[in-house]
Order: structure tokens, then C-alpha cells, then sequence
């Protein structure tokens, strides 16, 4: 996005209100000029998509920047006083092993920024890797992507490892240092109203959520205001909730709809009570979408 536009969009909100605002960026993308515009438009944390710091596997996935950009781009975004800083990693792609992913984590542990995100690559069955793997080719590296055990493993090396150098997970994929939780991260998770303009953009009222068309030209045109569908409070505090690391404390109504679930999976080891707090437990992480939808009424 050019300067002048994120100016633009930045001074229709009332700077007074802001106090986190975050900008997605491409590693080694950026340059000390459009740092010092960020900072002005009152940007004052960056999210690094760097998936891997292996060559390999950037490459596979076609992802130009290298290790030591990632290095440089810290360097200047701290340089320019913005030191609220996210670096994504993506366990399971192709090429990952043991090794390369130990050595993500490496540099992840020398660039010591306050947040991480660690997801799980998932394959996109309309994407030509996603076609690739459900025939049993060999073209877009589909055969090198690890399995699901060692995909497993490898998220879990990432928890350890964060865990003993300070990050602390308080959501299934993101770890933080005391202090550098994402505030816009838990305003989903805490079910707390939120606002998106443009293409493909998700808003929630606290009552309804609603989108925005996902294809441009229907965007462009469309003159109708999104359709809302209203939210099962009860279902989704449940479903979003229990992907934070602290749980969610059910009412006596929560308890009696969901006793079932809730007995069903405290008594598998998968959920935890804590006094009346129930949570994920830690084995049953990876396995938290089959847990959760059991708290959705089909």
C-alpha cells in the first residue's frame, strides 16, 4: 500500500482512540522511508509473514526474502521506535524436517521479538499443491510435505522451546512475552465487537456478524448492505473461548447445554477444570477442532 493511501485511511480514525495498530508486511519488503511514514500514521506494530527461515522451503512455497532480510527488517523497524513486532512460522511445509525447523527456531530465539505465531500448514484443496497432493503427485514438492506425527512434533518442539526462553502461548497459535499479547488477537477470542471495511472484510456487533463480498468487481457494485447472521452466544463462547490458553469460566446455563461435551471430554483428558474455569488441556491441542464443534449445534 503506497504511503499517501495509508495516510489517507489512517486520519479517518480518531488518532485519540488508538492503541494498537498493526501492519501486516512481506519480509524484506520493507525500507526506512516507509517505516518513518508508518510511524507518523500512528503504526505502532508489524506482523512478519516469514513462514520459515530455511531457503528450501521459502523457496517451495515461493517466498523471496531470506533469513538475514528478516534480520534487516527488525533492525529498521526498531531503529524507528516500533518494537511491538509478530514473526509467523508455518509447521508442515514442504521440505521441513527436524533440522530445518530447528533451525527456524534458532533464529526466532536470536531476533527475539515479543510475539510469535506458530500455525499448522494446512493444503488448500483448490490450490495447485492441494490438487497435487489429493492425486499423488509429485509436482509442487507434494512429496515432500511432512506427515501428520511429524507436522505434530514439530508444532510441539515449537511450544518447548518457546516456553523455556519466555514466550508464553496464550492462544493455540500465538506466544508472547508477559505483556506483548495481541489485543486485536483477543478481541476474537473474547468475542468483543469489531469493524472491517473493505474487500472480504468480517465485522461482529457483540449480535451479529456479517462480510464483505470477496470478489472485487461484485464489490465495487454491490450497493446492498451485507446480509447478518446473528451469533449462538452460547455456542460460540464455547468455540472461540476455548482457544485461549486460560479457558472460559461456563455459567450454570453454559454447564447444563453443553454438560454432555463438557463430561465427554474432561473425562478423555482433553479438558481441564480448574476450579470453574475449563480449558484445552496441553495434549489435546492439535486435536482442539474436534473438540470445539462438538459445542456447535449442528
Amino acid at each position: 500500500m503506497a504511503s499517501d493511501l495509508l495516510d489517507d485511511i489512517m486520519r479517518a480514525i480518531p488518532y485519540e482512540s488508538l492503541c494498537e495498530v498493526t501492519l501486516e508486511c512481506a519480509p524484506g519488503t520493507i525500507i526506512g522511508e516507509k517505516v518513518s511514514r508508518w510511524v507518523q500514521a500512528s503504526i505502532n506494530r508489524v506482523s512478519l509473514g516469514v513462514q520459515s527461515f530455511n531457503i528450501t522451503e521459502l523457496r517451495a512455497t515461493g517466498r523471496r526474502h531470506t533469513a538475514e532480510e528478516v534480520k534487516s527488517d527488525l533492525a529498521l523497524l526498531r531503529s524507528a521506535g516500533i518494537n511491538n513486532i509478530n514473526l509467523d512460522l508455518i509447521a508442515g511445509l514442504p521440505h521441513q524436517t527436524r533440522e530445518s525447523w530447528n533451525e527456524s527456531l534458532d533464529w526466532i530465539e536470536r531476533l527475539d521479538a515479543p510475539h510469535v505465531s506458530i500455525y499448522i500448514f494446512e493444503i488448500d484443496e483448490d490450490s495447485r499443491l492441494g490438487q497435487e497432493v489429493l492425486l499423488g503427485g509429485n509436482r509442487y514438492s507434494a512429496r515432500t510435505l511432512p506427515d501428520e506425527e511429524l507436522t505434530a512434533e514439530l508444532y510441539q518442539t515449537a511450544v518447548d522451546r518457546l516456553a523455556r526462553n519466555g514466550w508464553e502461548r496464550y492462544e493455540i497459535s500465538n506466544f508472547a512475552r508477559p505483556g506483548w499479547q495481541s489485543r486485536h488477537n483477543l478481541k476474537y477470542w473474547q468475542l468483543e465487537p469489531y469493524i472491517g471495511f473493505g474487500l472480504d472484510a468480517h465485522s461482529f456487533d457483540g449480535r451479529y456478524r456479517w462480510s464483505n463480498p470477496d470478489i472485487l468487481d461484485k464489490y465495487l457494485r454491490s450497493d446492498q448492505p451485507p446480509l447478518k447472521e446473528e451469533v449462538n452466544h452460547l455456542e460460540e463462547r464455547f468455540f472461540v473461548g476455548l482457544r485461549l490458553m486460560n479457558g472460559i469460566t461456563p455459567t450454570p446455563e453454559e454447564r447444563r447445554k453443553f454438560a454432555e461435551p463438557i463430561s465427554k471430554w474432561v473425562n478423555a483428558g482433553m479438558l481441564e477444570e480448574d476450579g470453574n474455569a475449563l480449558r484445552l488441556s496441553p495434549q489435546s491441542i492439535l486435536l482442539s477442532n474436534e473438540i470445539l464443534q462438538d459445542f456447535i449445534q449442528l
